[in-house]
């Protein structure tokens, strides 16, 4: 048991990060590791002058603050998969998060399926752990800022329906919380549409690789998470997908008003 738990707890500290900061369909593993090697390949981008990626994570934080002071709560349904490479479902548990203003999420399971064992170690301590550090000491030394990365403007891509300076991110420090890979920004909200890399710790002796992407959706002017996909190669267990979907978002309607009547305050376009 204490064997098994070191190989979960892993697992955990990739997800905390996925915290930090806000879908293609499942690919095979392989194939998906090496997709994220190459969103991770340096570009021969050249940046407009006089912008770098620190002016740009600044309008970032600004534009957060303004969209936080906005949103007094909402609703959404998360699924939460871990799958091994052939696809089989080996843990999944549904579940109805609920958020009000400033910082308060609750979490109540609807339906739940596989390995107890898994479910309980994994996202019962990760919901956990989401709901108890989300204004917390932890969450700040996370926090996608200055303080914890040097930022470095790559190149602009589209990535859906959203054009977006891309950021290379390289941790200050050593720490299984923060990650080393690229940020790609909405051009236009300065808001973060995805994230692609790998912990810039090891985050567990179980460990041997860890890549994770996050994508984030637009709805109703705010920014939320679509669809996280962490791969994990662990020692004496295989490679395993840790997947957690993001859907059906019911936001306060007077939060859609306030963002339509303060537009013209943040610079955006109709």
């Amino acid at each position: 048991m204490a064997t098994h738990f070191g190989r979960i707890k892993g697992m955990v500290v990739l997800t905390f990060i996925l915290g930090a900061g806000s879908a293609a369909p499942l690919a095979e593993s392989q194939d998906a590791a090496g997709q994220i090697a190459q969103e991770m390949a340096l570009s021969s981008y050249r940046a407009p002058v006089g912008l770098t990626g620190d002016d740009i994570i600044a309008q970032m934080l600004q534009r957060n603050r303004l969209r936080n002071q906005q949103l007094q709560q909402y609703s959404a349904v998360r699924t939460y998969e871990i799958r091994n490479l052939e696809g089989k479902v080996a843990a999944q548990a549904v579940v109805r998060v609920k958020y009000r203003a400033p910082d308060k999420k609750t979490f109540s399971k609807t339906s739940e399926k596989g390995s107890s064992i898994v479910r309980h170690l994994v996202f019962d301590r990760l919901i956990q752990s989401e709901s108890e550090t989300s204004s917390g000491q932890e969450h700040h030394n996370s926090a996608i800022t200055t303080a914890n990365y040097t930022f470095t403007l790559a190149g602009d891509e589209e990535v859906g329906p959203y054009h977006c300076f891309v950021l290379e991110a390289m941790p200050k420090r050593k720490d299984k919380y923060l990650f080393e890979g690229k940020i790609w920004i909405d051009a236009e909200d300065f808001a973060v549409v995805k994230i692609a890399g790998h912990p810039a710790k090891k985050p567990s002796f179980w460990i041997n690789r860890a890549d994770f992407v996050r994508r984030y959706q637009r709805i109703d002017g705010f920014w939320f998470p679509l669809r996280d996909e962490t791969f994990v190669e662990v020692k004496m267990y295989g490679r395993r997908v840790f997947i957690v979907d993001h859907q059906q978002y019911v936001i306060d309607p007077a939060n859609h008003l306030q963002v339509q009547a303060e537009k013209g305050d943040m610079g955006d376009p109709d």
